[in-house]
C-alpha cells in the first residue's frame, strides 16, 4: 500500500482541520518545506499537499509553498485545492508534481475532467469528498446532489484511473476510517482507491491493503502522534 502523509496549506501553514471546517483549524507549523523535509527522512515515498485557500475560492494562494516543496524533490507529490483549469494542471506538472486532483471541478463540469482524464492520464486524479454519503464541493461547503459511490462509477467509466475518498465526517475526528465505506468501494473495477478521513491505526491500514485499497492519506493522526510515519511504514507496505 502507498502511504501519503498529508500537508494541509492555508496562508502558507501546515495546518488541520476539523471536518472541513475552516473555523476549527489547528495550526502544526509555519514551514511546509520542512515538514516535506521530516516525511522524506521518516521514509517517506510519497506527498499528499492541498491548498485549502484554493478548494474554498479557487485561488492559487498557497502556489509559491508548492513549488518551494517540489523543488527539494525525492517525492511524489500529488496536489489539489483549486485545481479547475487546465493551465492550473499543467503549472503544477511543469513544477514537478507528479499528480493533479481534481475535486470541485470533478462535478460541476464532468466533460473537463473527462477530457482532462484522457489527455494526462495517471497524472490525474479525482478527489471525492463526501458527506452523509453525497458529494461535497467547494471547500466542503456545498452538498451536490451525487451521492459519492455512484459518483466514483461514473468516474471510471470516463476513464479516470484514481480515487482519493474521504469520509468527511471522519476527517480530522481521530474516530477510525469508513472500513465499510472503501470495501464497496473497491468492488469498482478498473478504479484504485485512495482511503482519505480518519485513519488512526496501523491495523485499520493492514485491513484497508487487505481490502484492496491502493493507497492511504494520514494526516491528523501523524501529527498528533498517534501514528508513527516510520512505523507505518515499516509495517505496511509501500510499493
Amino acid at each position: 500500500m502507498q502511504i501519503f502523509p498529508a500537508i494541509d496549506l492555508r496562508g502558507g501553514q501546515v495546518v488541520r482541520l476539523y471536518q472541513g471546517d475552516y473555523d476549527q483549524e489547528t495550526v502544526y507549523g509555519a514551514d511546509p518545506c520542512a515538514q516535506a523535509r521530516a516525511f522524506l527522512d521518516a521514509g517517506a515515498q510519497y506527498l499528499h499537499v492541498v491548498d485549502l485557500d484554493g478548494a474554498r475560492d479557487g485561488t492559487t494562494a498557497n502556489f509559491d509553498s508548492i513549488a518551494a516543496i517540489a523543488r527539494q524533490g525525492g517525492l511524489f507529490i500529488e496536489v489539489g485545492g483549486g485545481v479547475r483549469t487546465e493551465e492550473r494542471i499543467r503549472r503544477y506538472l511543469d513544477l514537478g508534481v507528479s499528480r493533479c486532483i481534481l475535486g470541485t471541478a470533478a462535478i460541476k463540469d464532468f466533460a473537463f475532467t473527462t477530457r482532462m482524464a484522457q489527455t494526462y492520464g495517471d497524472q490525474i486524479a479525482v478527489g471525492v469528498d463526501a458527506r452523509d454519503g453525497y458529494v461535497a464541493v467547494n471547500g466542503w461547503k456545498e452538498l451536490s446532489r451525487e451521492k459519492g459511490v455512484d459518483f466514483c462509477r461514473r468516474l471510471r467509466d470516463a476513464g479516470v484511473k484514481t480515487v482519493i475518498y474521504t469520509d468527511i465526517s471522519r476527517d480530522g475526528a481521530g474516530q477510525g476510517t469508513n472500513l465499510e465505506l472503501y470495501e464497496e468501494l473497491v468492488q469498482i473495477e478498473g478504479l484504485a482507491i485512495t482511503a482519505s478521513g480518519g485513519i488512526r491505526s496501523v491495523e485499520e491500514l493492514r485491513r484497508l491493503e487487505r481490502m484492496g485499497v491502493r493507497a492511504a492519506i494520514l494526516g491528523k493522526a501523524l501529527y498528533d502522534g498517534r501514528l508513527d510515519l516510520g512505523t507505518v511504514l515499516r509495517e505496511v507496505g509501500t510499493c
